[in-house]
């Protein structure tokens, strides 16, 4: 599927499948235009119907066929708005959980059968007193219903209005490459192993390893990084990030749906398909208000019966299900996740999993890697020395450049870098390999080489010079060392910059009663440098990837709930274990597979921002639940005449009109969710 054909699939309003609620999916037919065919039918249903048995200074009843009228537009509003909720109805009551569906589907065919019996009675049989009619109550809750399954339907939309100009990034051309000779050809004929040139300012057409030549690569746009990224052979590029001067070949790796942007795409329409625990929440609180009101209904029509007619029985037992209905509550969650998901994609927060944002609140530790996440990842030679009497300090420096040529690695860009600054000359490296938690190894003019960190030193019982290690890393410094046949060639010092809103993020943090804990497979002393300079003061360092994962499991084993903030990568392992996992730059696989949360920046404050968003969303809903349930917590009884030893029975225009505000004020407190920065 091409980029383009993913983008209008995407945007497709006919969309036939939604999830209505205990997984069940059901056929929702173009939903925007049963909203707006039932709102036009509505239009003269509440001109000419009565609101709960009253009629408003507009309605007008000189028209002796209005009622049939209005029956005849009840019944196709009845059958062609109400049919979304049939058929969730059907698949609760098949799973025996009757939720918002069922309660919706009893009210409007309560309403219905009901209103026509109004009518035959009425207009009829002429019986008196009149017998009220429910179809300004049918009408509106279909309508009011419709809109809300619409809104959770567009939430997908606003949330990928963030990531809609990431697909347009894409050029319509490429330059491929075919036995030597250059061809254009759209974007959507290129599959993944074909060869395309990119050349100097242009829009890199899908994601893809470079093979030859260098440049450097805007990747602001894909990624939030304002600046410029040095790229060579064998570095992997992203598809829509602008070529800077230099012109190179790559091999493709993704396009349509493998490449990068769909990935990102993708994850929002997962978000929006996944259920929050506070939607089901709204379902249970549903399928309560079911089980209540046909409870009270019953018991009030037998009440009522033995102590007034059927009549009155019948028409009470019919409001307090008419009353029941759900109009506010059906608004009350996809009005607020429709606000808070279009809230996060401007702030360049990629939700994958809703309830993590409600994990939020229960929130007691937030380990986080360092490098890339606390610190900029940008690494810089501080020292460099041999300890063996055959090479050099720069031989040193020159072999473990060797080595690293073609590693994206943040410390292996800084020993690159400081290699090409002292213009040394490198040579080819052969069978150069990770060694997963320890470095690499390769072989340079015939020998066997490895990077390792202090602390594999120190696990195989290797001499070095600590005390210059130590004088190295309390400065701050990651320090590298050189050896072949169990012995140490060398070492590379390099220090890194702590990003500036790491310090906000620690205190806000601190601020919430999370307590920050860094994780680093750092040295133990560049670590406690850092973490000083935050405010950090618990620390793990030397950590294997599989350590941070053990990690999350301690402090998850007395009850704790833990937040993971990494890069993706590494942290893959720990993200996934976390209760909610926060992925710092997006441009991996992991990150998108592995993480609730993905910041499409690398800013810190980001965190911060979903930390906020997380507690308004979950308090809004909160909020909202009580105020849709509350409603029908208080009229349900007040509609059976539970007062009525004393006097007071509920006028039904009161009922109507708490019914409408409390929508009002549903949608009103919807509408003032924001963030506080």
């Amino acid at each position: 599927m091409t980029m383009d054909g993913m983008d209008s699939k995407k945007m497709d309003m006919n969309m036939d499948d939604m999830d209505m609620g205990n997984g069940q999916m059901m056929h929702m037919g173009n939903l925007k235009l049963k909203f707006w065919v039932s709102l036009v039918l509505t239009i003269p249903i509440i001109v000419m119907s009565p609101m709960m048995g009253v009629r408003l200074p507009f309605q007008f009843t000189f028209l002796p066929w209005s009622d049939y009228l209005v029956a005849v537009l009840g019944t196709i509003l009845f059958v062609y708005g109400g049919q979304p909720f049939f058929s969730g109805a059907k698949a609760e009551l098949a799973n025996h959980k009757p939720a918002m569906m069922t309660l919706i589907t009893m009210g409007i065919s309560v309403a219905y059968v009901y209103s026509i019996y109004a009518v035959i009675a009425n207009d009829m049989l002429h019986v008196t007193p009149m017998v009220t009619d429910f179809f300004w109550e049918l009408a509106t809750l279909i309508d009011i219903m419709l809109l809300g399954h619409w809104i959770e339907m567009n939430t997908v939309m606003n949330a990928g209005s963030a990531v809609d100009h990431l697909a347009k990034l894409l050029p319509s051309t490429a330059h491929k490459v075919v036995d030597g000779e250059v061809q254009d050809v759209t974007v959507a004929q290129l599959v993944k192993g074909d060869q395309v040139q990119v050349r100097a300012g242009e829009k890199i057409p899908a994601d893809g390893q470079i093979v030859s030549g260098a440049t450097s690569v805007n990747e602001a746009m894909v990624t939030g990084e304002a600046r410029l990224v040095e790229k060579k052979v064998k570095d992997q590029v992203v598809g829509g990030s602008v070529n800077g001067e230099g012109t190179f070949e790559m091999t493709v790796t993704g396009t349509g749906e493998d490449g990068y942007l769909a990935q990102v795409m993708k994850l929002v329409s997962d978000a929006q398909a996944a259920k929050s625990s506070q939607e089901n929440m709204a379902d249970r609180v549903a399928g309560l208000l079911f089980y209540a009101a046909l409870t009270v209904s019953i018991v009030a029509f037998i009440t009522w019966l033995l102590v007034g007619n059927l009549a009155l029985a019948l028409s009470i037992a019919v409001t307090v299900l008419v009353i029941a209905c759900p109009h506010a509550l059906g608004l009350a969650i996809p009005l607020v996740v429709a606000r808070s998901t279009a809230i996060a994609a401007g702030h360049g927060l990629l939700i994958r999993n809703r309830d993590a944002m409600e994990q939020v609140k229960k929130l007691n530790y937030a380990l986080m890697d360092k490098t890339g996440t606390l610190t900029a990842g940008n690494f810089k030679v501080a020292d460099y020395q041999s300890s063996d009497a055959e090479l050099k300090a720069d031989d040193v420096l020159k072999i473990m450049a060797s080595l690293e040529t073609g590693s994206s690695h943040p410390l292996a860009v800084g020993i690159l870098t400081a290699a090409k600054a002292h213009k040394l000359a490198l040579v080819n490296a052969d069978d150069v390999h990770q060694i997963t938690g320890v470095g690499l190894s390769g072989q340079v003019a015939g020998r066997t080489y490895q990077i390792v960190s202090a602390a594999y030193l120190d696990r195989q019982k290797l001499t070095y010079d600590q005390a210059t290690f130590e004088r190295l890393a309390s400065a701050g410094n990651s320090v590298s060392y050189l050896m072949a046949d169990d012995q140490v060639l060398g070492y590379v010092a390099q220090g890194d910059q702590i990003k500036p809103e790491s310090k906000n993020l620690i205190d806000s943090l601190k601020a919430q009663h999370i307590t920050p804990v860094m994780l680093t497979g750092d040295n133990p002393q560049s670590a406690q440098v850092v973490a000083k300079q935050l405010g950090i003061t618990e620390v793990h360092a030397s950590l294997l990837p599989e350590d941070k994962a053990k990690l999350v499991k301690q402090y998850q084993s007395d009850g704790s709930h833990v937040m993971m903030i990494g890069d993706g990568v590494n942290d893959a392992p720990s993200l996934a274990q976390a209760e909610v996992g926060v992925a710092i730059g997006s441009g991996t696989d992991v990150a998108i597979d592995s993480a609730d949360v993905v910041l499409v920046k690398s800013n810190p404050n980001d965190v911060v921002d979903f930390l906020d968003l997380a507690r308004q969303t979950t308090r809004k809903m909160t909020q909202n639940l009580w105020w849709g349930a509350g409603y029908n917590v208080i009229t349900i009884p007040l509609a059976a005449g539970i007062l009525a030893p004393i006097g007071f029975l509920l006028n039904p225009m009161v009922g109507a009109v708490v019914m409408s505000l409390s929508t009002i004020i549903v949608a009103i407190n919807a509408m003032t969710l924001r963030l506080k920065n």
